[in-house]
């Protein structure tokens, strides 16, 4: 096989519950005949621009960062999914959950005057935050942006946020590390949002082959976390050497919704952040899912109903 048609150079982030770490974990990709090199970006804005400048084939991202670049020019497509709801948030004590109070609104009350932290401006964390203010007219609370999520968990044991809203490891690391715990589910912030997705540039489409065999390679690793978590949580955890089996699984059972597939809620999901992000000013335009997606390739390699509401096994 000829190395340049089967290789693909890869971007990713530090998100353990991305079939990233498991791919470069096994040998899932070798046995599709995809030879991989892998990018680590610290957020989904960061790996944008690397795939501007030409340096990536494929990436591992949340959708608003490929909205936003899409909107500058920047031709990109989804081609994938991989998880939904991933986004949750955390607070210290004396900081009342959602369960706890009659709605979002009077929870969010509880910010005013005080920040809360996400990932950089333009990730998903971010405009699900910013969105929750905005349709709730809470301008008196403001968002703080950090370049890197891991450094969410020193700012609110510091002090310099009352709040912190990330991936489900962000909940995990305030347990262990810090004195905080999740304040909102990933399911009550907003419903089958898309966390992440793959992606590529247009001039990637052409090789379609390569593409399906990644695809397949992901699908079968999306259903290795539904079917084996602990497992797949060991592997995920030798392939980081940053974190434990038990973290990882953790995550994994914090937000449990893992598949591969482009169904219609994840699209309309998707879209519903376009909106969102012009009337924040992060983009300046409408697009349709046209503009977005290219479902041909997972249509192909995920026929049938999607598995995202299946959950993973208790096992």
């Amino acid at each position: 096989m000829d190395p340049e048609s089967s290789s693909l150079r890869i971007g990713h982030l530090s998100t353990l519950y991305h079939t990233s770490f498991l791919l470069r974990g096994t040998r899932l990709l070798q046995e599709k005949g995809i030879q991989a090199t892998w990018r680590l970006f610290p957020s989904g804005p960061d790996l944008v621009n690397a795939m501007e400048a030409g340096g990536l084939d494929l990436g591992y991202l949340g959708l608003p960062p490929v909205i936003i670049g899409i909107d500058r020019g920047l031709p990109l497509r989804c081609i994938a999914g991989g998880h939904i709801e991933g986004t949750v948030m955390v607070a210290g004590e004396g900081t009342l959950p959602l369960g706890g109070c009659p709605g979002m609104r009077e929870f969010l009350a509880q910010f005013a005057g005080r920040s809360i932290g996400t990932p950089p401006g333009g990730s998903i964390h971010d405009v699900i935050v910013r969105e929750l203010l905005r349709d709730y007219g809470l301008a008196d609370s403001r968002v703080r942006n950090y370049p890197w999520a891991d450094f969410l968990v020193d700012a609110l044991r510091d002090g310099e946020i009352a709040a912190a809203a990330g991936t489900p490891a962000l909940a995990v690391a305030c347990r262990r590390y810090g004195s905080a715990g999740i304040v909102v589910p990933p399911e009550h912030l907003w419903p089958f949002n898309p966390s992440y997705g793959i992606v590529v540039r247009e001039d990637q489409l052409a090789r379609e082959d390569l593409l399906s065999r990644f695809l397949a390679a992901h699908e079968e690793a999306s259903e290795l976390i539904r079917r084996d978590p602990r497992s797949c949580a060991a592997t995920v955890a030798r392939s980081t050497g940053m974190v434990d089996r038990d973290f990882v699984l953790e995550a994994y059972r914090i937000s449990p919704k893992y598949c591969a597939s482009l169904p219609p809620e994840y699209i309309a999901s998707t879209l519903k952040f376009v909106g969102t992000l012009r009337a924040l000013g992060y983009i300046s335009r409408s697009m349709g899912r046209e503009e977005i997606f290219e479902t041909s390739l997972i249509g192909r390699v995920h026929p049938g109903e999607h598995h995202y509401r299946a959950g993973i096994s208790p096992g």
